[in-house]
């Protein structure tokens, strides 16, 4: 479940959507867990995804490569290759 410091946050999830108390913290738990992926998680979660949706490689590490700048902590940049030293060892 969230922490109590997201309370501010559950309250107004539950004022400004149709979730109750519940699941607005279970949003909120889920959203936290998302974004404290390591940069290697992410990677390997992301290459997994994709490489699930028929990707080939040469495809999925540019992809990947241009998503990471989103995440919530920017990591360093990554090259391609350090990209698939990530996945594969």
């Amino acid at each position: 479940m969230a922490r109590p410091q997201h309370e501010d946050l559950i309250a107004h999830l539950t004022r400004t959507s149709p979730l109750d108390p519940g699941e607005a913290a279970r949003v909120v738990a889920e959203v936290l867990s998302y974004y404290s992926e390591t940069v290697e998680e992410f990677v390997r979660r992301r290459h997994g995804e994709l490489k699930s949706r028929g990707l080939t490689n040469d495809e999925i590490f540019p992809r990947i490569a241009a998503e990471l700048p989103a995440r919530r902590m920017v990591p360093p940049e990554l090259s391609l290759r350090q990209l698939r030293r990530i996945v594969y060892g």
